[in-house]
């Protein structure tokens, strides 16, 4: 009951920190494969992660034109970038857009964090009794 109410205290937050997470992994590991022949680039779409972690708010849909389906099934959520210029190996990986969609991802983490932050104060000063 107590996690319950916790929960909805927090919000989104939680979970979109965790998605965050999650996207900021998967870029860094394409940044890591950049000199890699044949790796393929691959990204979270977000919106639709959050969408089907069970949260309650709906948001909008972006355009993903950028991305396509995987193929695997326990990844569903994660879907091959597409370049704008494949490299002759068969890598797909464009170390600029990974920089700008990882610092991109980066600063929205430390946005989310911040709101959970400001929460948790508020509560702790609850629970000390202060008045803000």
């Amino acid at each position: 009951m107590m996690a319950d109410r916790l929960d909805q205290y927090f919000g989104v937050h939680g979970t979109a920190l965790r998605l965050r997470s999650e996207r900021m992994g998967v870029i860094a590991s394409n940044i890591a494969n950049a000199a890699t022949p044949g790796y393929k680039a691959r990204d979270l779409d977000f919106t639709s992660a959050f969408a089907s972690s069970g949260s309650e708010l709906a948001m909008a849909r972006t355009s993903s034109a950028h991305l396509q389906a995987s193929e695997t099934e326990g990844e569903a959520r994660l879907a091959y970038r597409q370049p704008v210029q494949p490299s002759l190996d068969g890598n797909t990986v464009e170390l600029a857009t990974e920089q700008v969609q990882f610092a991109e991802t980066a600063l929205r983490y430390r946005g989310t964090l911040g709101m959970l932050n400001g929460r948790i104060q508020s509560l702790t000063s609850a629970l000390k009794g202060e008045q803000s």
